[in-house]
């Protein structure tokens, strides 16, 4: 099934979760516009990727407002039907260890935080009118670290993503009367490049006892964009195998 004429904005792309959704929303036939604070990336090519990607720096909150503009202009007919947030930082220490709210940064938390929060909530705001005009939707790219302590993600990383699953519900309250969806996918432990060394050892704890697949991520982000979740908002969906019971 082909969902041609449907267009998708999506942060985050050049690899991992954000490559996988790529190829999925592709093969439906979507339009994909992607935003990086890279050029586009041969890595995750796809087509007319070239010419439907924005370089943009999700930590500068000026450069924000001046790249949805740019966004708006690659819109046909002043609609978006789906808005996925899915960039996301998670700094370490020098030695690559775990940051702790002892020894995070200030301007690491604001840089964190740029990211994986404000930035979600100025990209839905800028393009509201755009989502509402498709009766859109939006995906946030939640963690199971914004409901635990993770033994490899930081405090910083872990506080933003517990923040943004409440974002998602206050946005998912505003936003719906004007017929836009917003939910949330909490992802576990995905077999993706950046996972850290030692999360091997956490199989053990996760009830299927593996990793999961960048494709099941954006299957399920697929779903939450189809007219199947059409009377699902305001929800955050665990992707992890069973390791948050």
């Amino acid at each position: 099934m082909t969902e041609r004429g449907k267009t998708l904005i999506l942060t985050g792309a050049s690899r991992g979760i954000g490559h996988a959704t790529v190829k999925r929303f592709g093969a439906a036939g979507w339009r994909i516009i992607t935003v990086s604070r890279h050029a586009f990336s041969e890595d995750c090519p796809w087509d007319g990727g070239l010419d439907n990607h924005v370089q943009l720096d999700l930590s500068n909150v000026d450069g924000i407002r001046q790249g949805i503009e740019l966004l708006r202009s690659k819109l046909d007919n002043g609609r978006l039907d789906a808005l996925i947030n899915n960039a996301g930082i998670s700094p370490k220490a020098d030695d690559g260890g775990r940051l702790s709210t002892l020894n995070t940064e200030a301007d690491d938390w604001h840089h964190v935080f740029n990211v994986n929060l404000f930035a979600p909530v100025l990209l839905a705001r800028g393009l509201f009118h755009e989502l509402k005009a498709a009766k859109g939707c939006i995906v946030n790219v939640t963690s199971i670290a914004g409901s635990r302590v993770h033994p490899f993600a930081g405090s910083a990383y872990a506080s933003s993503k517990a923040a943004l699953a409440a974002l998602t519900r206050e946005m998912a309250a505003d936003l719906g009367p004007h017929g836009v969806r917003v939910n949330a996918i909490a992802p576990g432990e995905i077999d993706t490049p950046i996972l850290s060394p030692g999360t091997e050892m956490m199989l053990e704890d996760i009830p299927l006892h593996r990793l999961g697949t960048p494709e099941e991520v954006a299957s399920t982000i697929y779903f939450l964009c189809s007219a199947q979740a059409s009377y699902v908002t305001g929800a955050e969906v665990h992707i992890n195998g069973g390791q948050h019971v």
